[in-house]
């Protein structure tokens, strides 16, 4: 595992903790593939995943990030070093175990695509977020690409251009983050979400993120189609039928 990162499995719970504060959790390229690897290699055999970060920020963005010299790699080349930031945005999304993302401090750039890529985002009533890709004369797709079915289109947009940093109510606003608690209860909150889900039914957990994420891509007819067979396939799962 690269330096940076601290990863702890226990009884089904996975929990990636980012941990390079002194400067600000960014992250370089090697421990951005290796989070890759971490999530490829686990995402179907845990029921849980956790980011969170050691120290007071989150994740500031990528490390040695900055203004793209006007003599660079060709355009395939800096496509495959850009690809593994967008195998983790996918390797997130598609993760068969919900992904929480436990946020304080600056999420910037890279950082708040991570986070807010993210099933659920808890931040701290301290946390800032922004993409801050326009300061730096950075094409901001990739991190778009994270966002573009978690923020509405104009609000995206506007922090795009902008480069506006939002406090976390802001942000739970425009449904970058869940929900937003006190700093001194932001551990707490985590640890009550990852214990409600760790007790219920797995089979009833997955097909709510199944439904979530594939309703979306269809219209409202086979919504509902998917959600009369989800409900009626998974219901008969005998951890659902404990109890009645």
């Amino acid at each position: 595992m690269a330096d940076g990162l601290i990863v702890k499995k226990t009884d089904g719970l996975l929990e990636i903790t980012l941990d390079c504060p002194e400067r600000g959790n960014g992250m370089e390229d090697g421990q951005i593939a290796a989070l890759g690897d971490v999530f490829e290699a686990e995402h179907d055999k845990v029921r849980l995943i956790v980011l969170r970060a050691n120290g007071p920020d989150f994740c500031t963005g990528r490390a040695m990030s900055g203004r793209i010299p006007m003599k660079g790699p060709e355009a395939i080349a800096l496509r495959e070093n850009h690809d593994i930031v967008f195998r983790l945005y996918g390797a997130v999304r598609h993760s068969r175990a919900p992904v929480i993302s436990l946020v304080q401090g600056r999420a910037h750039g890279f950082g708040c695509a991570l986070a807010c890529v993210s099933d659920m985002t808890i931040a701290a009533e301290s946390a800032t977020f922004a993409i801050t890709e326009f300061n730096h004369n950075i094409m901001p797709t990739m991190v778009m690409s994270s966002l573009v079915d978690r923020i509405a289109l104009k609000p995206l947009m506007y922090l795009v251009w902008t480069s506006k940093e939002i406090d976390a109510r802001h942000a739970l606003t425009i449904g970058a983050v869940s929900d937003v608690v006190p700093d001194a209860e932001l551990a707490q909150a985590g640890e009550a979400l990852i214990a409600r889900l760790m007790k219920a039914p797995a089979p009833a957990v997955q097909a709510v993120k199944d439904y979530a994420h594939g309703a979306n891509a269809i219209d409202i007819g086979k919504a509902v189609a998917f959600a009369r067979n989800l409900h009626a396939v998974v219901n008969t799962a005998p951890e659902l039928r404990k109890g009645k």
